[in-house]
């Protein structure tokens, strides 16, 4: 059989919820992943395929792409936030952000496809202050030097029921009465994941969206403090912030890379929080321009 759409990335946060929406525009698609029992809610979805296959296999990567129409598209959301303190550090941000969407490019070419949309992050950039950004920069280059037919997203932190961002701040609230946090004045522009998902369904029937990159905003810019307090406020918590010195900041995220579990905060973070992560000076703002969406604010997610 052979589907419109290949979504590779779709087991996540973003991946269901765009799942979801190319069902109801009408799409069949594949979505490969290696954690079929954590994948239950997308089985209900009768167009959704779900098939157990290691992306990172071009082998695999190649045989999805054979099962994708002429006329269909490949949609690649990975991205990892963390990498490990293990040497050599940044081997995870490659693979993921520059070697897979490297072999994407080549599996489709060799199977005559053309449309792909292509997850990045707003700040990419192959010079930036930290590996995630200089690694999305770097797969963002690859993208645009092929002869696909290549729409790149670049979304602010995305907020949404079941974000790794805003969940994880109203967690450590419920669990310290006291949560100690360094920069506490970086800005983000949190975008939703309802606009973000739309953005992607409505570019896959508007050509004017071949070889353009768009900035995904949402229309506040706040504060790590502000996002903090919002996600106090969405626990029901009265946890109190203490704004502490940006090197404790580091020494904690150097402490957590080391921690057994999930990382929850690295120095590649910190990093990244060196500049403001919203909309450049004269940016497009691209939800409301180019795609018309009335965008979702963080606190109508309260």
């Amino acid at each position: 059989m052979k589907y419109d759409i290949l979504l590779i990335g779709g087991n996540g946060f973003v991946g269901r919820v765009l799942a979801a929406k190319l069902q109801n525009a009408g799409y069949s698609v594949l979505l490969p992943t290696r954690h079929l029992t954590a994948a239950r809610e997308l089985r209900m979805l009768p167009k959704i395929h779900l098939e157990d296959a290691d992306i990172h296999d071009f082998d695999e990567l190649q045989n999805l792409c054979g099962r994708i129409q002429s006329h269909g598209a490949v949609i690649n959301l990975v991205g990892v936030l963390h990498d490990k303190p293990a040497k050599p550090y940044g081997k995870v941000f490659k693979a993921a952000h520059v070697e897979l969407p490297k072999n994407i490019i080549t599996a489709m070419q060799l199977h005559g496809l053309k449309r792909y949309l292509h997850m990045s992050a707003l700040g990419a950039d192959e010079h930036g202050p930290s590996m995630y950004q200089r690694s999305k920069g770097a797969g963002e280059a690859a993208v645009k030097a092929s002869n696909l037919d290549w729409t790149i997203f670049r979304p602010s932190v995305i907020f949404g029921a079941a974000d790794q961002f805003i969940n994880l701040f109203s967690k450590l609230t419920t669990l310290f009465p006291v949560l100690p946090l360094a920069h506490c004045d970086a800005q983000f522009q949190p975008v939703s994941v309802d606009d973000v998902t739309s953005a992607f369904v409505q570019s896959l029937t508007m050509p004017q969206t071949i070889r353009q990159s768009y900035d995904l905003v949402g229309p506040d810019v706040l504060t790590m403090k502000a996002i903090v307090e919002f996600a106090i406020h969405k626990s029901k918590t009265s946890c109190l912030i203490i704004p502490v010195p940006n090197i404790v900041g580091y020494l904690q995220a150097l402490a957590f890379e080391y921690l057994p579990g999930p990382t929850l905060m690295s120095r590649d973070n910190i990093a990244s929080m060196s500049l403001p992560n919203t909309l450049p000076v004269n940016g497009q703002d691209a939800l409301v321009d180019v795609f018309g969406i009335s965008r979702h604010t963080l606190e109508g997610m309260g």
